[in-house]
């Protein structure tokens, strides 16, 4: 769930890749052109974070892809998951798909707006596929958001094991509501003691909030993009 309102004011739908998306274009030309992807979470649609776009740096391409799998009407996931057991349970075969074609889309976006950066990001199960594809795809990203997410125990025999600058060049965005029940925080301390392990630098918030994105959290996530 999104807490915020926030006006948008640039609402575009992008050339078809392999991802339907939307995109904001950025209202500062650099040099250096920089994209920050959003995947939302499960139950949701890439309408979700692309609402934050307005919050997000100006300089910056804000790009929020849609879930490959189906749920119900306007309900996407990138993987099924089953909470029944009192622990989430994904659909690993999908979970391999999903990362597959996101890293397809990465590759597309730059070819596309010929960015020199892309930060991959999201929420919750956005935040679980963004770990996935930095960790073991480095070299593809510079950055990662992970806002109320957790890191998969299925990732971790895939984390990149090459050039090791790749992940400790990596810039990494934590956030989580200690008061979360639907990924409790424990989640995201395991995923900061296990990067810190990795050697890499990352910047961590704990909020005294639940399963959202707050108003403190995109603060401090703007500034740290700045």
């Amino acid at each position: 769930m999104i807490v915020s309102e926030i006006s948008q004011t640039v609402t575009d739908t992008g050339k078809e890749l392999s991802l339907p998306y939307l995109v904001r274009e950025p209202k500062l030309v650099l040099t250096r052109k920089r994209a920050i992807i959003l995947l939302h979470g499960v139950g949701s649609n890439e309408q979700d974070l692309f609402s934050l776009a307005e919050r997000l740096p100006a300089d910056s391409y804000v790009i929020s892809p849609r879930g490959q799998f189906m749920l119900g009407t306007g309900r996407y996931a990138w993987y099924q998951v089953d909470f029944s057991t009192g622990k989430p349970v994904i659909n690993p075969a999908q979970e391999t798909s999903s990362r597959e074609l996101i890293l397809t889309f990465i590759r597309q976006i730059k070819q596309q707006y010929k960015v020199n950066e892309v930060y991959i990001g999201g929420f919750s199960q956005g935040a679980i596929m963004s770990y996935g594809i930095a960790l073991t795809h480095p070299d593809e990203v510079q950055g990662l958001i992970a806002l109320s997410g957790r890191l998969l125990d299925e990732i971790e025999p895939f984390v990149f094991a090459g050039e090791k600058s790749y992940l400790k060049g990596l810039k990494v965005f934590i956030a989580h509501g200690v008061q979360d029940t639907v990924l409790p925080v424990y989640y995201a301390r395991a995923a900061k003691e296990y990067l810190e392990k990795l050697a890499i630098p990352l910047t961590y918030h704990e909020y005294p909030t639940g399963h959202e994105i707050s108003s403190l959290v995109l603060d401090d996530l703007n500034n740290w993009l700045k």
